[in-house]
Formats: structure tokens, sequence, C-alpha cells
């Protein structure tokens, strides 16, 4: 069985998606510099409650709390937007808003991976990872 994924940003997507629809606090994952960032990131906006690293053979773990014990998560949908066959780029002007701004986009920038919000503060653009609300 192969760890390697031809799109490790949807496999931490889906797991998320799924973890939630049955109830689930925690999700862990083979780890990559990708999936930490953007777990990282939705944890900042507060999507997350927590993301840890688990070392472990032959490869580290991703662990991703997404709610406490009894809680609700506070993600209702979570979809990748640009995917590998079809790359979806937006200038800081054309970034759209998701569910009337209740919800973010992450974006990949020049100055690092970040929010809809954060790239529309600093002008920046770029290509659009996925969509939450």
């Amino acid at each position: 069985m192969s760890l390697q994924s031809t799109d490790p940003i949807a496999d931490l997507l889906t797991r998320i998606r799924n973890a939630i629809a049955v109830g689930k606090t925690e999700v862990v994952l083979p780890t990559s510099k990708q999936k930490e960032t953007v777990a990282r990131v939705l944890k900042a906006a507060g999507y997350l409650k927590d993301v840890k690293i688990e070392k472990a053979e032959p490869r580290a773990n991703l662990i991703v709390t997404i709610m406490g014990e009894g809680d609700v998560s506070t993600i209702h949908e979570i979809d990748r937007v640009s995917k590998p066959g079809r790359r979806v780029y937006a200038k800081k002007a054309e970034i759209p808003k998701v569910k009337s701004g209740r919800g973010v986009y992450i974006i990949s920038t020049s100055k690092g991976v970040m929010t809809s919000r954060e790239a529309v503060k600093a002008g920046l653009g770029g290509e659009l990872i996925c969509k939450v609300y």
C-alpha cells in the first residue's frame, strides 16, 4: 500500500470532511509540508482546534483536532478549488467571497499560504487552494 497521494491537499480536506460527517474529533494522516501549512492556516482562521506533528516510522503523522469532545464543528463546507489538472488563480481584486464573507478561501501567494482576508489586506493574489465555510 502506498502512502503517496497525487493530491495531498485534497486528501487532507477529504479526511477532515469525512471525520466531521461521522462525528470524529481528530484525524491522523501522513504529514507533508503542504498539508501542515494548510492545516495551520485553518487553525489560525479558527476552523480547527489544534494541529500537531507526531514522530513515527516510516514517516511522521499530522494530527488534526477538528473540535473538542462534545463540541460542534465550525466547518460546514470544505472544498478543493484548484486541482492538479486545473489550477485556479485570482488577482487581488478578483478574490471571490465565500457565503457573503462568512467563509474564507485559503490562497497560496508569493508571501506564503494565507486566508483570502489576509491576502486582500496585503494586496496579494494567488492560487485558490480551497474554500471553507
